[in-house]
């Protein structure tokens, strides 16, 4: 690699908005210099990287044109709340040991497999709650569940070393996003 390689000074990925602002990919940072070249896309935030010592390379791009995305209703699956939940219990916050899921409300008491009615618990947090509410077992979540908004932002909990800049863009309701509990490693969080 030379010293004008991306991939040698850390993250190289580049978020990809739509025109309205909206995070609709990630992509490398060549696929990104290529849109960007094309007149596709334009840079929205650079991390001061230059490639050949003259191109800055992109954090964040625009695409110039609207895109249409479907809308995609993402899975309940038993991954899917893994990941919105970082993979940390909901009720004391410890990411370590055993994790399994909970239903808030219990199956017995009519509870059903709802995203707003799922969280990670560790082992010990789930056998103290057993088969009662929150209320009845004195306990409380360490946040409120949620259905994520994209498989963009599941994706998001499974990269490290994220440009803060992207945050604004996930964080933003104007962007789509309706919830902060998305836990990304920052180059800040380091």
């Amino acid at each position: 690699m030379s010293e004008d390689d991306p991939k040698r000074n850390g993250f190289h990925k580049v978020l990809v908005l739509n025109s309205s602002y909206g995070p609709i990919n990630i992509t490398s940072w060549r696929r990104a210099m290529i849109l960007m070249y094309k007149g596709k896309a334009s840079g929205v935030k650079f991390n001061g990287t230059l490639i050949n010592g003259k191109l800055r390379l992109p954090e964040i791009i625009k695409l110039t044109k609207y895109v249409p995305i479907p809308y995609l209703e993402i899975v309940l699956t038993r991954k899917n709340i893994y990941l919105r939940d970082n993979h940390t219990c909901q009720y004391c916050g410890k990411n370590n040991g055993s994790l399994t899921l909970d239903h808030i409300i219990p199956k017995s008491r009519g509870g059903r497999e709802t995203w707003d009615n799922m969280v990670v618990s560790c082992a010990r947090c789930n056998n103290r709650k057993g088969d009662q509410t929150l209320e009845a077992a004195g306990m409380k979540l360490t946040g409120t569940p949620y259905r994520p908004p994209s498989s963009l932002y599941l994706h998001m909990t499974r990269l490290t070393n994220v440009p803060n800049s992207w945050t604004d863009y996930f964080f933003n309701k104007r962007h789509g996003s309706t919830s902060s509990n998305l836990q990304l490693t920052t180059n800040n969080n380091k």
